[in-house]
């Protein structure tokens, strides 16, 4: 197959309006300002990634700022003096940088994309994936009752297999419990974001008669020992997103037992190959994995249907149609569900290119890059 010798990069920041406010205990979300990159090899090879990091650190420490600055100062610079046989080639000249995982990714993801076009197969096939139908889910993040009702109606209508509702210590659980018991075909997940605390374990415990398939991420990931007390009094699982930013992480969840599953975004672990080594461990471990959503344009969500194709990936992610939350995707083709799932690409690469079309109507900068 060769080197992969990059010669020119270009960086896209952008900002664009959601249909609909996006509203958690920690943030409501009007806007997605975002950053993608484009790759292009000696070969002419086009190779596409997204920074997953949000505007301000309500999420993370990252931000797109600061993400664009460890981009275009030193990850870019790196790569196109340095020839990759591998996408995991990418970690290891990049090992001078700490932290910075998001940013890490949309590098990674960008030569993964490049290394299966390389080899003429689609992304998922080179990953090792088993099934080319994912099963869809949805995110569901109303400002009331009435909206969040009228949502999942909607979602079930749809055929979505998954829904994901956002908890925190002021949500009613027996309204939940009653709502959850009329779509008793529907898997429905929790999705906590971190909002309760050893003073408060006494409300997140009256969640576990709700129905719900798990809890997602319960308390801050500064408090994995309580996560594993609680959990240990509660037959409701916990599945953990904030907490797991790096292999080292989920042996930590192990050994403490603060958790049971994992909740996969390979932005918060530095990309594609390291979700990899996370995926290989916890199949060994017997621990199921889902994979979750950034609020994210299409180039980042193929990636993570890619991924969600292997067989480690044991329930419906965050994976709903392009029209969820855009009114134009920057990315092409556009993600739909049909019937309750999203096929797979037979293209090789990971199956999205970038819209330009689409992007200049929503950029805020852009920079390119010579080899």
């Amino acid at each position: 197959m060769g080197n992969i010798q990059i010669q020119r990069v270009t960086l896209y920041q952008v900002r664009v309006p959601l249909r609909k406010p996006f509203t958690t205990h920690l943030q409501e979300v009007l806007e997605r300002e975002s950053i993608l990159i484009e790759l292009i090899d000696d070969q002419g090879n086009i190779g596409v990634g997204e920074c997953v990091a949000f505007s301000s650190p309500w999420y993370t420490e990252e931000t797109v700022e600061t993400a664009w600055l460890a981009l275009e100062n030193w990850m870019i610079p790196a790569i196109l003096n340095n020839p990759l046989s591998h996408p995991d080639d990418v970690d290891s000249c990049l090992t001078f940088i700490k932290g910075n995982h998001m940013a890490k990714s949309a590098v990674n993801h960008a030569i993964w994309d490049i290394y299966a076009q390389k080899q003429q197969k689609p992304l998922w096939q080179v990953i090792g994936g088993t099934s080319q139908a994912i099963e869809a889910g949805i995110v569901v993040a109303a400002a009331n009752d009435e909206e969040m009702y009228a949502e999942i109606e909607d979602a079930v209508l749809k055929g979505y297999k998954r829904i994901k509702l956002k908890i925190s210590q002021s949500s009613n659980p027996k309204k939940l419990q009653e709502m959850i018991a009329l779509y008793p075909q529907t898997l429905f997940f929790a999705d906590a974001n971190g909002a309760f605390t050893e003073e408060t374990l006494h409300l997140l415990q009256t969640f576990d008669e709700c129905g719900f398939t798990l809890i997602e991420q319960p308390f801050s990931e500064q408090q994995n020992k309580l996560s594993g007390i609680a959990q240990r009094s509660m037959k409701t699982p916990f599945a953990l997103d904030e907490s797991i930013a790096s292999f080292q992480d989920v042996e930590d969840m192990v050994d403490h037992q603060s958790g049971k599953i994992i909740v996969m975004k390979q932005g918060r672990v530095g990309g594609l190959s390291n979700a990899l080594r996370i995926h290989d461990y916890c199949e060994k471990a017997g621990i199921p994995i889902w994979v979750g959503g950034m609020i994210e344009f299409g180039v980042s969500k193929a990636f993570n249907l890619a991924f969600a194709s292997l067989s480690g990936v044991k329930f419906p992610g965050d994976f709903s149609s392009s029209s969820h939350f855009w009114d134009h995707d920057l990315a092409e083709p556009t993600i739909d569900v049909q019937q309750g799932e999203i096929q797979l690409p037979s293209t090789p690469g990971v199956g999205v290119s970038l819209n330009h079309k689409i992007i200049e109507q929503y950029e805020v900068k852009r920079k390119l890059f010579y080899a």
